[in-house]
């Protein structure tokens, strides 16, 4: 995976999200995460970096954790599901991950979506 790949999700987020200021982007070890391109990019847009331990599967847990839903989720039925192309393939992996990160319940948020979640957080802090 490039490094410019991982700069463009993290802009494409800021873009759809305004302000990042104070996330929190977990990640392993790899080049993509530990290059100084996408460093000073965190840093312009005020979010921390976190990486688990070299070697420990336990700080990567919720990585695991969303990559088994993943293919079990779209990998469905019996045997391993066909796309008519690798486009295809891409588009429904999309729809995946932009449902689990808006609209599907996690238990770590109380069986709320992460829309939800957000705006009864952000509800709160306004309160405060």
């Amino acid at each position: 995976m490039r490094t410019s790949l991982i700069v463009d999700a993290l802009r494409a987020a800021q873009a759809e999200r305004g302000c990042l200021s104070g996330a929190i982007f977990h990640s392993d070890h790899g080049a993509q995460y530990t290059s100084a391109a996408f460093a000073r990019v965190c840093e312009q847009l005020g979010v921390v970096q976190s990486m688990g331990a070299v070697g420990s599967s336990a700080d990567n847990a919720a990585a695991e954790s969303f990559n088994a839903s993943l293919k079990r989720e779209t990998l469905e039925g019996k045997g391993l599901k066909r796309w008519k192309s690798v486009k295809h393939a891409r588009l429904a992996v999309f729809a995946w991950i932009n449902r689990y990160n808006t609209r599907r319940r996690h238990s770590a948020n109380g069986q709320l979506s992460p829309l939800i979640y957000e705006q009864r957080t952000a509800s709160l802090e306004l309160a405060a």
